[in-house]
């Protein structure tokens, strides 16, 4: 773990791995005096009580994460995805069974990040598990779900993208004249079901 200086009132914990960055968030959850706390794939940036959260860190396994107390989250997806059958050929499997694969996991949202409410959820059955397109889309349509690498995620609002899309939302993850604008939060439990 190395703990990186940001600003006056800021650190960034660089960790190797999203166990670590799991334990080193559920370490400073709740720690007084913390005003923000952002994971991401390899990092966690915090700001505020600086002392307390050295302090905090000192005895954190960073071999796994302490439970915490956690939103479940159900997202309604129709697959229809253009890269389904992509997806599905890749994994040797039929289409319906990608749809049962990814509908019997429960996936956790690791960190947000790429565009505001843009969840990265980890739990994607290995089988499902693929790299991105060869190409990315210059545009990926509102509330389209798709899988890369390790990850999956449905997109906010429309952006580039490389992932491959299996399916589509038409739940809200993003709505900034929300009082809590996005609809994911890093160690929400998200589920997808067929809409």
């Amino acid at each position: 773990m190395l703990l990186r200086r940001c600003g006056t009132d800021a650190l960034l914990v660089e960790v190797d791995s999203l166990t670590e960055v799991a334990a080193v968030r559920a370490a400073l959850h709740g720690l007084p005096g913390i005003e923000e706390l952002v994971p991401a794939a390899r990092t966690v940036l915090v700001k505020g009580s600086l002392q307390h959260v050295r302090e905090a860190l000192k005895d954190v396994d960073l071999t796994h994460a302490p439970a915490t107390e956690s939103r479940e989250v159900t997202i309604p997806i129709t697959y229809d995805g253009p890269d389904l059958d992509l997806v599905a050929e890749t994994a040797k499997i039929s289409p319906a069974e990608v749809v049962e694969l990814h509908t019997a996991a429960t996936y956790e949202v690791a960190f947000c990040g790429f565009a505001p409410g843009f969840g990265y959820l980890t739990g994607l059955p290995p089988q499902l598990q693929q790299p991105r397109l060869d190409s990315p889309r210059t545009k990926v349509p509102a509330g389209s779900v798709g899988i890369a690498g390790e990850f999956t995620a449905a997109y906010p609002r429309a952006t580039p993208g490389g992932w491959r899309l299996i399916g589509r939302t038409e739940i809200t993850l993003f709505d900034p004249k929300a009082e809590t604008p996005a609809l994911l939060a890093p160690g929400d439990q998200v589920r997808f079901v067929v809409a």
